[in-house]
Formats: structure tokens, C-alpha cells, sequence
């Protein structure tokens, strides 16, 4: 879990940039929402679900898991997607990591001083880059809002429940349909000091009260867990195991997806670009798309928008506004050279909120969160310090120089719950706003929005998980 409990005099340090961030921010004129609250309208009596166009925005895991209960609900499956294959943008190089019990906003208490407390250190998990960019500082203040006790255990709890249901509809999927991603079993969150430890009290009381299962280590009991560990520049403080919680390798597995996907019928159309959604009268008719081929309109009974940080782009025409802002992530996948001395599962440096998995025959070290660039551009810092954190813990286990780099894009919301469901417009659906957490939280996601295309009662509640909890 992420630990959330920043040190007081630290928090002092913090209040006066806090205050100025929030007054800043609250100067901008603040964008409400504008969606219909009426409850989405029953499909045309001439549509039934086996006749009915159905179009999905983007091809990532989000979108290919949402094409394939669509599918499965009888939907007849279009996939739009700009780029030449699936999972080529946010979920082609992340952390890999399905850790429900993990799943925590990062509008918490005490990250604003967490904030400052990096912000001239060179290993740093986390950037702020100031710009003049209004959307940012809208953004901004409403997740200083959100860093509230309070709030923070309201959304936690919104991400945990549908993070869990996703897990059980991934290991539904996967006793149906076993096909390799480089899976492993079990995570292990390092922590480097006492200090650490100590912060980690509140996440292991959640762990408690809820009855996940997990355990407490030492160094030492670390290290039986993950061999590699004996060969750590410094030995582990203590750890935190989560032996229910797993890793895979997104992309892999997006695309085992898609050819499933495809076996069933799902159409997807590549290099093709979205520029606007045909909004009719109030209702969605299909969408307006650029291709080798031209230009064109491709009509449906409804359309999915499922396109990560893009996605507001295409909604803000509309009235629609949701509260996306991209935040970087960097990834360096490497080769193992030496088995005994690498990890045998997925990882978590807590203090520098890094991640460490083994992926087959491959490590992956993924982290930072770098706001205020939308470039999706490598920067030399993040990807030092997670050549760093592989170095301290696993410092014989690859080569550095056979690094493979990698940033992603990722769409969060200022709470860090998702947006799913209806848009306000009738027959366009959100699937969005995922952040760092899309790959836990996709099959789960795209099964709920799913049930509301094809009119079924969701499995799981979604309050807290709509568009609505922004009206206030």
C-alpha cells in the first residue's frame, strides 16, 4: 500500500506552498462539469444487442478488455485506434503490477511536503513542473483538495473495490482462456529505513481492518522471499509481503487479448485517427475518423470513449468536461544476466515509490510521476534514479547498459478513481482517468462499462466511480 503519513515539521515546511497552490488555483475560473443527469435512454426498439454498432476509443488494455465483454454481451465491435497495434502507448511499457491492496490515490495526506520535501533531490519520485497551462492549476487544486484525510479514505476505498473486482474477472478470464504474459505471483514493498517503517503503520492498520491477507518482515525475511535481495548494496530495513497480489507483463497480454478479440469478430481499424465525436440531437450517432484512406464517419448505436489522456480533447466539445491531466511515467526494461541474484516477482521501493518485476527473462523498473509536461519525452533525471533503485537492490542482476527506456502518458483524475459509465450524452460511455493503476483496474472496468452498454446491471457499486461525483 502506499503510505501517506508525512512527518510534521515537514507538513510545516509544506502549509505555506500549499496555501499558495490552492489560492492560485482557486483565481482560475473553475470549469463545472457540464452533463446531463438523466440517466442515459433506452436503446432504439429496432436495436437489439446482437445488431448493435458499438465503437471503442483506443486500443490499450482499457479498450481492448471494454471490446471484449462488448463482444461477449453480443455487441457487434468496432475498435479505433491511431496507432499500428494495441497497448503501443500507456500500457506498453508500465509497471506490470495488479496489486489491489496497493491501490491508493495520490492526493493523500502529507504528499504536498512529500512534494517539496524531493523537489531539489536528484533521485526524486515525484516532479512538478509549473506551467502556465489553466487546466493544470484547475487540476491542481482540486487534488490539494483531495489530500484530506477524509477524502483520502473515500477514494481509496473507490479504487480498492474496483481494482478487487478486476482481479476476479482477470483470473475469470485467464482459467477461460490460459495464455502466457510473463506472470509471477506475490509482492514485496521494501522499505529502507525505520523511518519508513514508521509511515507504514496507517497502510498496515487498512491491511488489518480489511483482512488481507499479508506479512510482515525483516531483512532477512525479505531475502528468503527474494534470493536476490542477499546481494543488495544495503539490506532492507523490514517489508511488507502481499502473497495475493501479482504482476504480468500489460502489453503481452493486451495483445493475447485482441487476438481473442478478433477470433470472436471484434473489427479494429489501425492508423486511424478520432478528430470528433457525431453528436446528434443529444445522442451519439458514431464518430468522425481520419485515415490513409480519408476522411470518413463511421455510424453506431454507441461509442466507448476509452482513449487515455486524449480522451478530454475529444469530450470538451461537447460540454463534457472531466478532470484529466496527464502525468508521466518512466520505465526501464532490461535483460537478466545472472538468475540468482534477480528478483523472482514484483517489487516496491517505497521510498522512492519505485517498482521492481521480473517479467519473464526481463526486469522492468518503472516509476516517478512527473506533472506538467504533456510531452512524452524522456527525462535523463527519472531515468537515473531508476537505474539507481535497480542498482541498490538487484545491483548483478542485468546490465545498465542494455536499458530499454520508456515514458507513458497517464490520464489521472484529481481523486484517482476512474471514470466510468455514462457521459450525460445518450450512448457515449466513459472508460477513463485510470492513472498509474489502468492495467489493475482494466478487465474490471471494461466488464462493468460493458453491462451499461448492453443494459445489465453492473456487478459491483459505482458510486464514486461516474462522472456524478464531480457535479458538486
Amino acid at each position: 500500500m502506499t503510505l501517506v503519513q508525512a512527518v510534521g515539521a515537514i507538513d510545516a515546511i509544506a502549509g505555506v506552498g500549499y496555501r499558495i497552490v490552492i489560492i492560485a488555483a482557486r483565481c482560475l475560473p473553475q470549469k463545472k462539469p457540464r452533463v446531463n443527469r438523466s440517466r442515459q435512454r433506452l436503446l432504439p426498439s429496432d436495436v437489439t444487442f446482437a445488431s448493435m454498432k458499438t465503437i471503442v476509443l483506443g486500443a490499450g488494455v482499457i479498450g481492448v478488455a471494454t471490446a471484449f465483454y462488448l463482444r461477449e454481451r453480443g455487441c457487434d465491435v468496432t475498435v479505433i485506434e491511431r496507432e499500428t497495434d494495441v497497448a503501443l502507448e500507456t500500457s506498453f511499457a508500465n509497471a506490470g503490477v495488479i496489486a489491489p491492496g496497493y491501490a491508493t490515490p495520490w492526493a493523500a495526506p502529507g504528499m504536498p511536503a512529500k512534494i517539496l520535501k524531493y523537489l531539489f533531490r536528484p533521485a526524486s519520485p515525484l516532479i512538478f513542473r509549473p506551467t502556465l497551462d489553466a487546466a493544470q492549476w484547475r487540476w491542481i487544486g482540486r487534488w490539494l483538495r483531495e489530500c484530506e484525510l477524509a477524502r483520502f479514505r473515500v477514494n481509496k476505498q473507490r479504487m480498492q473495490r474496483i481494482a478487487y473486482y478486476s482481479r476476479a474477472c482477470l483470473h475469470e478470464l485467464r482459467a477461460a482462456h490460459p495464455f502466457e504474459y510473463g506472470r509471477s505471483e506475490g509482492y514485496l514493498q521494501l522499505f529502507r529505513s525505520a523511518y519508513d517503517v514508521e509511515l507504514a503503520q496507517p497502510a498496515l492498520a487498512i491491511l488489518r481492518d480489511a483482512g488481507i491477507p499479508h506479512r510482515e518482515l525483516n531483512g532477512a525475511q525479505c531475502a528468503a522471499i527474494e534470493p536476490g535481495l542477499r546481494w543488495a548494496r544495503k539490506a532492507p530495513a523490514a517489508g511488507l509481503y502481499l502473497p495475493d497480489d501479482e504482476a504480468g507483463d500489460c502489453a503481452a497480454f493486451t495483445r493475447e487479448l485482441r487476438a481473442i478479440c478478433e477470433r470472436r469478430g471484434v473489427r479494429f481499424r489501425f492508423d486511424t485517427r478520432v478528430t470528433a465525436l457525431d453528436v446528434r440531437g443529444g445522442t451519439a450517432r458514431g464518430v468522425h475518423v481520419e485515415s490513409a484512406h480519408g476522411s470518413e464517419t463511421l455510424t453506431a448505436a454507441a461509442v466507448v470513449v476509452a482513449a487515455g489522456v486524449d480522451s478530454a480533447g475529444l469530450l470538451a466539445p461537447l460540454g463534457v468536461r472531466v478532470p484529466l491531466y496527464p502525468v508521466k511515467g518512466y520505465s526501464a526494461t532490461l535483460q537478466i544476466i545472472d538468475e540468482r541474484k534477480a528478483p523472482r516477482a514484483a517489487l516496491m521501493d517505497e521510498a522512492l515509490k519505485t517498482a521492481i518485476t521480473r517479467l519473464g527473462s526481463n526486469l522492468r523498473i518503472a516509476g516517478t510521476a512527473e506533472l506538467g509536461d504533456r510531452q512524452a519525452t524522456l527525462r535523463e533525471q527519472s531515468l537515473r534514479t531508476l537505474l539507481k533503485v535497480l542498482d541498490d537492490w538487484f545491483p548483478h542482476a542485468s546490465v545498465p547498459s542494455s536499458a530499454q527506456f520508456w515514458v507513458g502518458r497517464r490520464p489521472m483524475t484529481p481523486d484517482g478513481a476512474p471514470l466510468l459509465g455514462p457521459s450525460g450524452i445518450d450512448h457515449l460511455w466513459l472508460n477513463i482517468g485510470h492513472g498509474s493503476t489502468g492495467w489493475a483496474m482494466a478487465l474490471g472496468s471494461g466488464r462493468v462499462v460493458a453491462d451499461l452498454v448492453a443494459q445489465k446491471r453492473p456487478e459491483i457499486d459505482l458510486d464514486g466511480l461516474t462522472v456524478a461525483r464531480y457535479h458538486g
